[in-house]
């Protein structure tokens, strides 16, 4: 798990731009759910942002 949260956050950060979550499930081939859950405990450790309509970036 800690693999995969790490390498959601290393291509957000390689991206530099908003990347929506459907993209992130498609490229990880994980489920929607499971990227969602991944996303918000990248945004509770305040590493990145939903900056709206299921885009997220790096804070």
């Amino acid at each position: 798990m800690l693999n995969r949260i790490k390498s959601i956050y290393i291509y957000l950060k390689k991206k530099g731009n908003a990347v929506d979550s459907s993209e992130l499930a498609e490229e990880f081939g994980y489920t929607p759910r499971t990227i969602q859950r991944d996303l918000r405990t990248l945004e509770y450790n305040n590493l990145v942002k939903n900056t709206g309509k299921g885009k997220w970036a790096v804070t």
